[in-house]
């Protein structure tokens, strides 16, 4: 069994509120069929990949409603499934989900080429805040439309046509967490797909960060993470500016030693592929990074005794 997978990443440019699903499932297939044309038998996608960014508005009933999946796949998203498994690709890709008790989630799904659903993943760092901030053009209400993620961080095994893959998905700013990057470390993934919407300024309202900058940040976490887990990792962008909003790009395919191997160059539709050896993850598992030899678990407690910052007490004073 082959376990040299041909990975594409499907940066898509901006998703303006105006348009409409039919247009853009368009373009997810059109992207798709160009991965495939390179010989892509994964195709990652960004989170939110049939809407615009919603939650930089503030929005209730049916202007909410109308950007979440009551079910995945269904009539609407169905002729991606469908041209998927007649090219034979699998695919990841982000949404949201209402669940059939009323509960919110921005989560993404892992499908097989055969078109079989390889695993599920619900957000869990999820950023920005429950209330609008007062003056903002744009907001980030992911905490007032989503609840946090419930699945924890789960690797799944794949079939032979993705050579026995243990994959990981993970988006937008989970990316950022070291902490999701080892839980799927220690499950001993081979591949991580993460999506994401990264605005190109700071959404909380600062100034100190720009699109470089933010750009900077996106691609390290991805190599920084990649290598520490010995993973390949795929991480995939809607970038460009979504009715005035500017999203970063640096779509980005890394190898299990943190080096770039595949970027995007643009801010818009585009896509990047890299053949993906599996097997050169077992460098960095069975040495540098043989968590079983070398990690000291005992030694760790704070990371999930605490979520908040405890310093150290101030040195007594010894004036005078």
């Amino acid at each position: 069994m082959s376990r040299i997978v041909t990975v594409a990443a499907a940066q898509m440019g901006p998703t303006p509120r105006a348009d409409s699903r039919a247009h853009t499932l368009d373009r997810l297939i059109h992207l798709l069929e160009d991965a495939a044309g390179r010989g892509a038998t994964l195709v990652v996608f960004p989170e939110l990949a049939f809407t615009t960014f919603f939650p930089r508005w503030l929005l209730e009933g049916d202007d909410l409603d109308r950007y979440f999946e009551r079910a995945m796949p269904n009539p609407a998203v169905q002729p991606l499934f469908d041209r998927a498994r007649e090219l034979g690709v699998g695919f990841n890709i982000g949404y949201a989900e209402l669940t059939p008790d009323g509960q919110r989630f921005n989560s993404s799904l892992l499908v097989q080429p055969d078109g079989s659903i390889l695993g599920r993943y619900r957000k869990v760092h999820l950023p920005g805040s429950v209330e609008p901030r007062p003056g903002a053009r744009f907001q980030q209400l992911e905490k007032r439309y989503f609840s946090y993620g419930d699945t924890g961080f789960p690797a799944f095994r794949a079939g032979e046509a993705w050579g026995g893959a243990i994959l990981g998905m993970m988006i937008c700013n989970d990316r950022r967490w070291p902490e999701a990057w080892r839980v799927l470390g220690l499950q001993g993934v081979e591949l991580v797909c993460v999506g994401y919407n990264s605005a190109a300024y700071d959404p909380n309202g600062g100034t100190s960060e720009d699109a470089s900058l933010r750009t900077f940040h996106s691609t390290l976490v991805a190599q920084a993470n990649a290598y520490m887990n010995a993973t390949w990792a795929v991480a995939v962008a809607k970038a460009g500016d979504e009715d005035g909003s500017g999203l970063i790009g640096g779509s980005c395919i890394v190898d299990p030693d943190g080096r770039i191997v595949a970027q995007a160059q643009t801010l818009g539709d585009e896509v990047v592929t890299a053949l993906c050896d599996l097997d050169r993850c077992r460098q960095g598992k069975d040495k540098m990074f043989n968590f079983g030899q070398h990690r000291q678990p005992a030694q760790y407690g704070p990371i999930t005794e605490r979520a908040g910052v405890i310093e150290p007490p101030r040195a007594a004073s010894t004036a005078a």
